[in-house]
């Protein structure tokens, strides 16, 4: 990326002292010649439209006649300039979209499977953005991918039922099940612990270090992938533990770190508590920023380590869409109306502004290569483009992207301190803090339990001498009106 922004800083300097530009050319080879003609105000449709003309004998000489000759003449005329205007506007259509086609990445629309994107799209788009289900917005998502052949009711049926199992689990347990803290120290030993559910032996979820960014295989980031082979990475992971959350109406939130996504959830304290679904653990805050890839700037824009909002998760899955697409097919203008709707529901989302300067740059190169540019990271070949308006703005917007990055706070982590970072997490001492961790944040629940059960059975009591008293002093105002009588 610096080195991109560099080349992209020059070219932004050697292009700056020009103070006109010739329109760019509206055929699909360039032809410096050709620009003015076709950016000029005063161009019209070549073709000519004549008004036909009328002969006067044939309405003979009378002044009514002569009138009603003119207002045909009129008629003819006025139809002739709406042709016109209708030929000269289907000419100025026909020449922009030439000049669109240029800047525009080539459409995969008319690949196989591409309309399960775009009807996913508009699944998504007509979700509450507020209020939706989590569990069926990463099902299109993937459902896209396989090309619906997904079964959504079989899905949501599973996870229905997971949940009640974990419910009664609690039950047994004797948790309380109505406890934000006691349902997610569930869902937590779901991922984490080996259990008997519904009398069938479940096995704790596994991390798939094979290919987890999903490079070789995009289904690697799927929940469906990790139902069916027990096992895989940040992205699946988070997103199944927010699925069951949401279906035992509990709160549970989706957070960032560098490269990673992990969970946050309040406890009864009103404290925030992180899980580490890939490693089974509970961390701390310090824990996270040990990866030395969070700068200042990054947590005062809330790129990392905020708990997401319904809205801001959305966006992810917009960018889950996008990137899922990228992954089948490409590239092309799809993508960037996707993205874009993302950074409309979180404008800071790091995952979703990464995808678009991936795309920026596509296009770019795009419009370069058309322009004779071969080497993009050539400052001298960029030069070419100055000549070219719309070729030097979107240049200027790909280089505003990486500027935009950068100021988030994002730094590239590379895979080996990814790996290097989860593997600390999976030493004996982090693992001991967890358990430490867990059993305080369990001690402190029931010992938060006990006092609820206590002060609502001190309520009880006291509802109940109250009553007992009212029922007293009733039976002494009866005694005494029978004295009366």
């Amino acid at each position: 990326m610096k080195k991109n922004l560099q080349i992209l800083s020059c070219l932004c300097l050697s292009i700056s002292g020009f103070s006109q530009i010739p329109n760019f050319p509206t055929s699909v080879q360039p032809n410096a010649n050709s620009i003015q003609e076709y950016s000029n105000q005063n161009y019209s449709n070549p073709v000519k439209t004549n008004t036909p003309s009328v002969p006067q004998s044939f309405y003979g000489g009378s002044k009514v006649n002569q009138q009603n000759m003119k207002m045909v003449q009129e008629d003819f005329k006025r139809v002739a300039q709406e042709q016109e205007i209708k030929a000269r506007q289907a000419e100025q259509n026909r020449l922009q979209a030439i000049e669109d086609s240029f800047y525009n990445l080539p459409s995969f629309s008319k690949a196989t499977g591409t309309q399960y994107y775009y009807d996913a799209y508009n699944q998504l788009a007509s979700l509450n953005a507020d209020n939706y289900s989590i569990g069926e917005a990463n099902f299109i998502v993937e459902n896209a991918y396989y090309s619906n052949k997904l079964n959504y009711n079989q899905f949501k049926s599973g996870i229905q039922k997971t949940a009640k199992q974990l419910l009664q689990k609690m039950k047994e347990r004797k948790q309380d099940t109505e406890s934000n803290t006691d349902k997610n120290l569930m869902i937590f030993d779901y991922f984490s612990k080996d259990m008997k559910l519904g009398g069938v032996q479940h096995k704790a979820f596994k991390y798939d270090f094979e290919d987890y960014m999903g490079q070789k295989d995009h289904s690697k980031m799927f929940v469906s992938k990790l139902l069916k082979t027990g096992s895989g990475q940040c992205h699946s992971m988070p997103l199944l533990y927010l699925t069951l959350a949401e279906e035992m109406n509990t709160e549970a939130h989706l957070a960032y770190a560098p490269n990673h996504s992990y969970i946050k959830f309040k406890d009864e304290d009103g404290e925030w508590q992180n899980i580490e679904l890939t490693n089974g653990i509970f961390t701390a805050n310090s824990l996270i920023l040990e990866s030395g890839y969070i700068k200042s700037e990054a947590l005062q824009n809330d790129i990392y380590m905020k708990s997401l909002s319904k809205k801001e998760l959305l966006a992810q899955v917009y960018a889950d869409l996008a990137n899922g697409y990228i992954h089948k097919y490409g590239m092309d203008e799809f993508v960037g109306k996707i993205l874009n709707k993302a950074l409309e529901h979180s404008p800071n989302n790091i995952y979703a502004n990464q995808l678009k300067s991936m795309y920026q740059q596509a296009r770019l190169a795009h419009v370069a290569g058309q322009l004779g540019v071969k080497d993009l990271e050539n400052p001298e070949e960029l030069k070419k483009i100055r000549f070219y308006p719309r070729a030097v703005a979107l240049l200027l917007e790909t280089k505003a992207q990486f500027d935009n990055i950068d100021n988030l706070g994002f730094v590239m982590m590379p895979d080996g301190a990814y790996q290097q970072w989860l593997g600390n997490m999976k030493e004996e001492s982090s693992r001991q803090k967890s358990e430490e961790l867990a059993e305080k944040i369990r001690q402190i629940n029931a010992l938060k339990q006990k006092q609820k059960q206590e002060e609502a059975k001190r309520k009880a009591q006291e509802e109940k001498k109250k009553a007992e008293e009212k029922r007293k002093e009733e039976q002494r105002k009866k005694q005494r009106r029978e004295l009366l009588t």
